[in-house]
């Protein structure tokens, strides 16, 4: 999510009137009206990363991925701004959706240091081809037994606050989705995030800014619908996906418009819970039991990785 910087500078010219007499009084001063600031402004941006990873979920099956985003946005006063965009990420699911495409749409109303935004956000996924079940057109199950949805789209409503004191920011964030990953399954997730920036004292020469940043979240997931189920166990409506604790710890570099960042991310999420949720369809193995994995294959789509994403994000106001 971008952050908005808006400045608004107003000049006033005021003309002297020459006294042509001592008894002319002289003319008052003109001042000519300021122009009014364009309400107007549009955000946009590409990425380059190693991994694509989504709250401690590789997206890209742990291999590079690029991005890219559109942002118009609407300043009804220096405080209001509306927003929307359209992105996209190069992924590779268990169902081999072609791309993600999100759409998203918000308010991000400011109160002096305190920054909030409010939105919805709209996954999309494309090209997506079903494994296993019983609808019409479902390819038979993956290799290692794991099934996927033709469709995984969903949308999720969310809420974010960011506090900045001096060179800190923190503040929360909550999103909620009642169909998460299009699985039957509710998904909600809180996290908090910190955030300190170098001033400018502290930065490397030629204007090379730097950051170090964490966050730590819970995503909580519901039961799935049956097409996840286990025919013959308690599970056969559905399977409980375990919820998870994720982390992520990082150190930024800024240059102009261009940003690198380095970042270690973990979860709990073990292998086998995690092929449950996923559907890796690389999983393998016989030893990774749990309830709602009894296949025992594993899944190294949650695990510990780390990310190096170089990205480059303009506005048209900083263009000027």
């Amino acid at each position: 999510m971008n952050k908005v910087v808006l400045s608004v500078v107003a000049a006033l010219a005021v003309s002297a009137a020459p006294a042509f007499a001592a008894d002319m009084p002289a003319k008052a001063a003109k001042v000519a009206p300021a122009a009014a600031p364009n309400p107007f402004d549009l955000a946009f941006g590409a990425a380059v990363m190693n991994d694509y990873v989504f709250r401690g979920v590789t997206q890209s099956a742990h291999q590079p991925s690029v991005a890219a985003y559109f942002e118009p946005r609407f300043n009804i006063n220096p405080n209001l701004q509306l927003y929307a965009g359209v992105a996209g990420e190069s992924i590779k699911f268990a169902n081999n959706a072609a791309a993600e495409i999100d759409l998203y749409a918000g308010v991000r109303p400011t109160f002096g240091p305190l920054a909030l935004d409010f939105g919805i956000w709209e996954y999309y996924y494309p090209g997506g081809t079903c494994y296993g079940g019983t609808a019409p057109g479902c390819l038979p199950a993956l290799a290692n037994g794991n099934v996927a949805k033709k469709n995984a789209s969903f949308y999720e409503l969310y809420a974010k606050a960011t506090y900045t004191a001096g060179d800190w920011a923190f503040g929360p964030t909550f999103y909620y989705s009642p169909n998460f990953l299009n699985t039957g399954a509710d998904g909600e997730y809180l996290s908090g995030i910190v955030k300190y920036t170098a001033p400018a004292s502290m930065q490397f020469p030629n204007g090379i800014g730097w950051y170090v940043s964490g966050e730590f979240g819970r995503q909580w997931l519901g039961t799935s619908d049956a097409f996840y189920g286990l025919p013959g166990t308690v599970f056969a409506a559905g399977i409980p996906y375990k919820d998870y604790n994720t982390w992520n710890i990082g150190l930024g570099f800024t240059w102009k418009t261009l940003t690198l960042d380095l970042r270690y991310s973990g979860t709990d999420l073990n292998k086998g819970n995690c092929n449950a949720f996923t559907s890796d369809p690389g999983g393998t193995g016989a030893t990774n039991v749990t309830p709602i994995n009894p296949s025992g294959v594993g899944s190294k789509w949650c695990g510990s990785t780390f990310i190096a994403k170089l990205s480059a994000d303009l506005t048209l106001g900083s263009l000027k």
